[in-house]
C-alpha cells in the first residue's frame, strides 16, 4: 500500500482519540478554555452522564467574529506565539487540538460575544462539517454545546460506562477544577437538577471563609478539621496548601488534590515525595488526603508532554522533589499535642542536605537517649530511662488518682494544666488514664514510648558519624550504564551513608564497605532499587528508610510492654515526653498513641442532659 495523506476530518478523529476520551474530558478542555478567557462565572449543565448533551456557558471576554471562524482548525490558538512561550506557558491549554477534536466526534455549537462587540456569532460543526460564523443574540461570554458524542464514531460509544458512571466522573473533574481556582464560581447541573453551587470569592465576603466553605463542600467538613495549613517557600518554589493528619486517612485516595500553577496533575514524582513524608506516620494500606498547590517558574516546568496535560517533566526534578517532601515532613512533625491548630510556616531546612546527613528528624524531647543506637539491652534503657524522667518530673503536680478534691478549678489554674493533664491511672497495664482541661484522656502507653524512643534514636543516630564495616567478601554488581553513572554523580552522598562503592566496569559495581545498621540487610538488591529510583527520580530515600525501619523494629522491642505497672510520677514523665516528642500522635507504625474524650462526649455517653 502507498503512502498517502490522511484527510483533515479523519485526522481530528484520530487526535480525539488522545484528548476527547469521555464526556468528562470534553468537560475539563471546555472548562479550561473558559478559565482562560478570563471567566469567573461558569456553568455546567449536562444530560445522561453527558452522553447525550454537555453545554458549558462562561462571563469570560468572549471570541471575536474573526477568531470564531479559526477556533475549530487545528493548532489555531491564542494562547502561544512561539517557543518562548511555550517555556514561559502559564495558561490550561495551549494546543489548539481540544475544539475541533470535540467538533470532529459531536455535534457541535460555539455561540461567543466578545467584550468590545455589539453582536454575538455562533458556528456549528457536524462530524467536522463547519457552517458560519452567523449572527446570534447572547450576552458577552461564550456558550458551547456538545451533543450526541461519538454519534459517528460507535466503537469509541461503545466504550463509555453508564450515565451515572460518566456523571460521576464529570462531577469529580469539577470538585477538582473548582478546588484550583477559588475566584471563580462554578455550578453543575444534571438532567436539569441542580447538583453543585460553588461561589466564587470574586462574589464578595471573606476570602478565607469562602475558601474554607469550598473545601468543606467539596471534601467533607471533617477534612478541614483535620488539617494542617501549611506554607513554605525556597528560591522558585513555593506550596502552599492543607495536609491532613496521619490519623484521618482514607480507604481510599480520594483526597488528593494537588496543583501545579494552578493546574491539577498526576504525577509520579509529586506522588513519591507525598508517600516518603508519610511514611513512618501512616498506618500501612491507608492513604494521605492533601490540597496542595505549588507555584514554580514556568521555565523549570514542562507541561507539553501528554495531550491531557496530566503529566509534566521538571528541570530538576531532584530539587522539586525534596521541596515536596521537606515541606510536608515538617509539618508532620508539628502532629503532637498542643501543636494541632499551628499553621506551618517556619523556614525550610534544606532538606536534600539533611537526608545526606541522615538528619531524618527534628528533634525529640527533654532529656537524652542514654545509648547510641544499641543492638541490644535497648528494653532494659527503656526502663531506666523511664524511672530517670520520673525522677525529672518530681516537681510537677501529679494529683493522686482519686483525690478529686484537689484538682484544678480556677480559669488560671486550668490553663496551666498541661495538654496532655496528668495522669490518674493504668488499665490493665496497657493504657494510661489521664484528666486534661477538656476532660479525658487516654493513651496507649506502649505505642507512646515506641515514637518517643524510635524519634530519640533518629536524633542520636544523625548525632554520631556513621560506622561503617568492611565485607569479608566484596559484593559484585551489575547495573546499568545510566546507574553507574548515578553512582558516580552521588558519590559524596554513598560516602556519608557509610557506603564504599567502587565501579569496575561500564555495567558493574563492587560494593566495599556498608553501614554498620545494614550488616543483615540483603545490600545488593537494596543498592540496584535506590540506583533505580535515583535515575527515575533523581533522589532516593529508601537507604534511610531501611535505616528507620530497622531503628523501628528496634525500638518497638525496646519499649514498655503490656502489663508493666508504672507509678504517677512514671506515667506523668511519659505524658510530658509526649508533648515535647515529633510526630507524638501516632506510632512508628502509624497506630494512634493516644484520644481525647471531652466532657459533651462523656455526658453523652451517661444522657446527662437529655
Amino acid at each position: 500500500m502507498s503512502i498517502r495523506k490522511l484527510p483533515n476530518q479523519l485526522i481530528d478523529q484520530i487526535a480525539a482519540g488522545e484528548v476527547v476520551e469521555r464526556p468528562a474530558s470534553v468537560v475539563k478542555e471546555l472548562v479550561e478554555n473558559a478559565l482562560d478567557a478570563g471567566a469567573t462565572v461558569i456553568d455546567i449543565d449536562v444530560q445522561t452522564g453527558g452522553k447525550k448533551r454537555i453545554k458549558i456557558t462562561d462571563n469570560g471576554q468572549g471570541i471575536t467574529q474573526q477568531d470564531l471562524s479559526m477556533a475549530l482548525q487545528r493548532h489555531a490558538t491564542s494562547k502561544i506565539q512561539s517557543l518562548d512561550d511555550l517555556e514561559s506557558l502559564l495558561s490550561m491549554g495551549f494546543r489548539g487540538e481540544a475544539l475541533p477534536s470535540i467538533a470532529s466526534v459531536s455535534r457541535f455549537e460555539l455561540i461567543s460575544r466578545h467584550q468590545d462587540a455589539e453582536m454575538a456569532y455562533q458556528i456549528n460543526a457536524h462530524g467536522g462539517e463547519i457552517e458560519g460564523p452567523m449572527p446570534a443574540a447572547h450576552p458577552i461570554g461564550t456558550t458551547i454545546i456538545v451533543s450526541d458524542l461519538f454519534f459517528n464514531t460507535p466503537a469509541r460509544r461503545r466504550f463509555m460506562k453508564t450515565d451515572q458512571t460518566e456523571y460521576l466522573r464529570i462531577d469529580e473533574l469539577i470538585k477538582r477544577v473548582s478546588l484550583s481556582r477559588f475566584d471563580v464560581t462554578f455550578r453543575l447541573s444534571h438532567n436539569g437538577k441542580m447538583i453543585r453551587n460553588a461561589q466564587g470569592c470574586h462574589s464578595g465576603g471573606d476570602s478565607d471563609i469562602l475558601k474554607h466553605q469550598r473545601i468543606n463542600q467539596l471534601c467533607g467538613k471533617d477534612f478541614i478539621e483535620n488539617a494542617i495549613y501549611m506554607e513554605q517557600e525556597r528560591g522558585k518554589l513555593k506550596m502552599s496548601g492543607w495536609v491532613a493528619k496521619p490519623s484521618w486517612n482514607r480507604a481510599q485516595p480520594d483526597r488528593q488534590f494537588f496543583y501545579i500553577n494552578n493546574r491539577m496533575i498526576k504525577d509520579k514524582l509529586v506522588g513519591h515525595a507525598i508517600r516518603q513524608a508519610y511514611q513512618d506516620v501512616l498506618f500501612h494500606g491507608r492513604f494521605p488526603a492533601f490540597v496542595l498547590y505549588l507555584d514554580i517558574d514556568p521555565e523549570l516546568v514542562d507541561v507539553n508532554v501528554h495531550p491531557t496535560k496530566h503529566e509534566v517533566r521538571f528541570r530538576d526534578s531532584k530539587l522539586v522533589h525534596d521541596f515536596i517532601f521537606g515541606s510536608i515532613h515538617q509539618s508532620l512533625a508539628h502532629t503532637r499535642v498542643g501543636e494541632m491548630s499551628a499553621t506551618v510556616t517556619e523556614p525550610l531546612p534544606d532538606y536534600s542536605q539533611m537526608q545526606h546527613r541522615m538528619n531524618l528528624s527534628g528533634g525529640g524531647s527533654g532529656g537524652h537517649f542514654q545509648s547510641s543506637v544499641p543492638s541490644q539491652g535497648v528494653n532494659e534503657a527503656s526502663f531506666d530511662y523511664l524511672s530517670q524522667s520520673a525522677q525529672a518530673s518530681q516537681n510537677l503536680p501529679s494529683y493522686p488518682a482519686g483525690d478529686y478534691n484537689n484538682l484544678p478549678t480556677s480559669e488560671h489554674d486550668q490553663q496551666d494544666i498541661p495538654p496532655l493533664g496528668y495522669a490518674k491511672a493504668q488499665i490493665h497495664g496497657v493504657f494510661i488514664i489521664a484528666e486534661n482541661q477538656h476532660g479525658l484522656i487516654i493513651v496507649d502507653m506502649h505505642a507512646a514510648h515506641e515514637r518517643i524512643t524510635y524519634e530519640r534514636m533518629k536524633e542520636k543516630f544523625a548525632e554520631d558519624a556513621l560506622r561503617n564495616q568492611k565485607l569479608l567478601v566484596p559484593i559484585q554488581v551489575n547495573v546499568s550504564s545510566r546507574e553507574v553513572n548515578a553512582v558516580e554523580t552521588h558519590r559524596n552522598w554513598f560516602d556519608q551513608l557509610g557506603f564504599e562503592i567502587t565501579i569496575t566496569g561500564e555495567e558493574s559495581l563492587v560494593i566495599r564497605k556498608i553501614p554498620a545498621m545494614l550488616a543483615n540487610a540483603d545490600v545488593e538488591n537494596l543498592i540496584k532499587d535506590v540506583l533505580s529510583e535515583i535515575v527515575a527520580l533523581g533522589s532516593s530515600q529508601k537507604i534511610e528508610a531501611q535505616i528507620n525501619e530497622i531503628m523501628s523494629t528496634m525500638a518497638c522491642h525496646g519499649s514498655v510492654r503490656a502489663n508493666r505497672q508504672l507509678s504517677i510520677m512514671e506515667m506523668n514523665a511519659l505524658l510530658r515526653d509526649m508533648e515535647n516528642t515529633l510526630r507524638s500522635d501516632q506510632c512508628n507504625h502509624g497506630r494512634p498513641t493516644w484520644t481525647q474524650l471531652d466532657m459533651k462526649q462523656l455526658d453523652k455517653l451517661f444522657l446527662r442532659g437529655q
